[in-house]
């Protein structure tokens, strides 16, 4: 049975595990307070770049969901 930290994690990865990201990046992107698409409005690419566990295959990924719901990263 998983533990209450561990439920309470993956409902905060809920949405980047519907999208299909890595468990690294699911971490990532919620250590830095990023828990859905519309979050990432908050961030520039070149800081979602930098984040520990994000691989490019997961920026792909990314890109095609914020093109869909025409979310931009923030400028640098």
């Amino acid at each position: 049975m998983a533990s209450q930290e561990q439920r309470d994690q993956a409902k905060l990865e809920s949405e980047w595990f519907k999208i299909g990201l890595t468990a690294p990046a699911r971490k990532a992107l919620v250590e830095a307070r990023l828990y859905k698409v519309s979050d990432l409005r908050k961030i520039s690419l070149t800081e979602l770049q930098a984040l520990p566990g994000v691989a490019k295959s997961s920026i792909a990924r990314i890109k095609v969901i914020m093109d869909a719901k025409k979310i931009s990263f923030r400028k640098n």
